[in-house]
């Protein structure tokens, strides 16, 4: 699903293959997890807990005793299993390292994050306030994330995805007309602008020198966005943006199903992302 940053108009929307075999709708109605494609929305909370981009955080083991989490120890992996030590909030980002979000979280608390994403459109109750929501452990579906980052995108104004911009009967008269916010109305502010311009240069970051570095073949220096891939790869996200444009891929099966032993968000939905972003950009200047 793609959508202008503006005001939330829908440019494209594909939510499955054939309408007439499946009426599920993916991208409006499947709730997934979103993997490592929530990062930044917790990232977002950190700035305003006086975190910054240059804050070290270990990347190093983490363990909560089974007597904390009411069952078994919980012992979360970095993807590539490997720890690499203390690093800055833009490289932990950037390289989507688990052990840095978690202790992200974990510094300002999962019940202060789980009220600051509903300034994105997020359910309260779709992200338990646990740890794990560092993780994107909740559920999102496409059409919230394309909303959401639509806020990062466009200095930090909440606006609604929409389908439907006018009616008229067939002498073309006006039956209904939208009336979508627009970003730059001071009643949608939702994030700070200074927070959102930190968030734009931390999700280039990712672009420039991390997970999503192969869309550096659209030769384009203005895209933004995060990978995101879920527990046994049952999930795999790219969500990102250039100024004018947000756009989400997901891919996955309807029943969760390991989707292959190495396959990740940025291997799977980044392409997809490539090849729509490559036509919607073709005439857009830098």
């Amino acid at each position: 699903v793609a959508a202008n940053t503006s005001d939330g108009a829908v440019r494209a929307l594909v939510g499955g293959f054939d309408f007439g075999r499946n009426k599920f709708n993916r991208v409006t109605q499947a709730w997934r997890q979103p993997g490592s494609s929530f990062k930044p929305f917790i990232y977002s909370a950190s700035l305003e807990k006086n975190l910054m981009t240059s804050t070290l955080v270990n990347d190093a083991p983490f363990t909560l005793d089974a007597s904390l989490t009411g069952g078994q120890a919980w012992e979360p992996k970095n993807y590539d299993g490997r720890f690499d030590g203390p690093m800055t909030m833009r490289r932990g980002l950037a390289k989507s390292k688990n052990m840095v979000s978690i202790r992200v979280l974990q510094s300002i608390g999962p019940r202060y994050a789980q009220d600051y994403i509903t300034r994105f459109g997020f359910d309260r109750e779709h992200h338990p306030a646990y740890l794990t929501m560092a993780l994107g452990a909740g559920s999102v579906t496409p059409w919230q994330m394309v909303g959401a980052f639509s806020v990062f995108a466009n200095g930090g104004y909440r606006v609604s995805p929409h389908i439907v911009t006018r009616i008229t009967d067939s002498q073309g008269r006006l039956l209904a007309l939208a009336h979508p916010g627009r970003a730059g109305d001071p009643a949608l502010r939702t994030i700070d602008e200074r927070n959102a311009f930190i968030m734009n240069s931390l999700l280039r970051e990712v672009v420039r020198s991390g997970t999503a570095t192969r869309a550096l073949q659209l030769r384009r220096n203005d895209l933004a966005g995060k990978t995101g891939t879920t527990n046994d790869a049952h999930d795999a996200w790219f969500a990102g943006y250039q100024p004018d444009v947000a756009a989400v891929a997901w891919v996955g099966f309807d029943q969760p199903h390991k989707l292959g032993d190495r396959e990740t968000g940025g291997g799977l939905a980044l392409p997809i992302w490539m090849a729509y972003m490559a036509e919607a950009l073709k005439s857009v200047p830098e």
